[in-house]
């Protein structure tokens, strides 16, 4: 494995999703380090107001594939790309299916990484890292979910298959599962959530797996593993404990 400098300033690393959540908590993890971190989001004015200590705002939707690739042409190289940005919008009526409303979730969640693959991968030399940001939605389906569950699992896929092809480029690829996390897409669910972690305890989190380059990094464990486990057990007693409040 080729390895890249050790001095945090030395090291760039661009995160989309970056103005709010899990992204906004990573870019202050890793501006407080000392890493030259380039922040993505829609606005670039929040950017600057939210992010003011960030080397470089990039300003963009993630589903506009022109926009991405001009904002591309900005960066001259990554150390650390990780793929946050997303979106969580859910199915209330199975019958009456949402077509819509799953196409931009799958848009969103799934088909904008072709792009920002495309277009900010080449940037990342060899000893570098790409993380992608999924969800433990994934471990289980879940009442509600059938976008988002449908989306991040597409997330899996793609990062697995890519920690293979991209192995023999020397770069790294973790995939991300976290649990519920407080954040403004969070905030509108009217279910419970247990183990709620804060941003900040993500980013910890995902910072100190980054920097271990660990593949796969899922927290919190008490949720996770919990998950892992009824995931085994028959679907139809699994889905009794974990959606028997799906219709409140």
């Amino acid at each position: 494995m080729t390895k890249q400098n050790d001095n945090p300033r030395a090291k760039t690393v661009l995160i989309t999703g970056a103005s709010s959540g899990i992204g906004l908590a990573l870019y202050k993890q890793y501006v407080d380090l000392g890493y030259q971190v380039v922040t993505c989001g829609r606005d670039k004015e929040t950017l600057a107001r939210l992010t003011p200590l960030a080397t470089q705002w990039l300003a963009f939707d993630v589903n506009d594939i022109n926009a991405v690739a001009n904002a591309a042409e900005q960066v001259v190289h990554i150390d650390i790309l990780i793929l946050n940005a997303g979106t969580c919008l859910y199915i209330d009526n199975a019958k009456q299916f949402d077509g819509n409303r799953f196409r931009e979730v799958i848009n969103t969640n799934l088909l904008a990484m072709g792009a920002l693959l495309e277009n900010f991968l080449p940037k990342v030399p060899a000893g570098g890292q790409l993380a992608l940001v999924s969800s433990s939605a994934t471990i289980f389906p879940f009442s509600r979910a059938e976008a988002y569950g449908a989306s991040k699992a597409g997330v899996d896929y793609l990062a697995n298959s890519l920690r293979i092809d991209l192995a023999k480029e020397h770069i790294d690829v973790c995939l991300i599962h976290p649990g519920f996390i407080k954040t403004p897409l969070t905030d509108k669910n009217n279910f419970a959530m247990p183990f709620l972690l804060t941003a900040e305890q993500a980013a910890e989190r995902i910072f100190q797996g980054i920097k271990r380059r660990k593949h796969y990094l899922h927290f919190p464990k008490r949720l996770t593993l919990l998950l892992k486990l009824i995931a085994f057990l028959p679907q139809s007693l699994g889905n009794s404990l974990l959606n028997k409040d799906s219709n409140t």
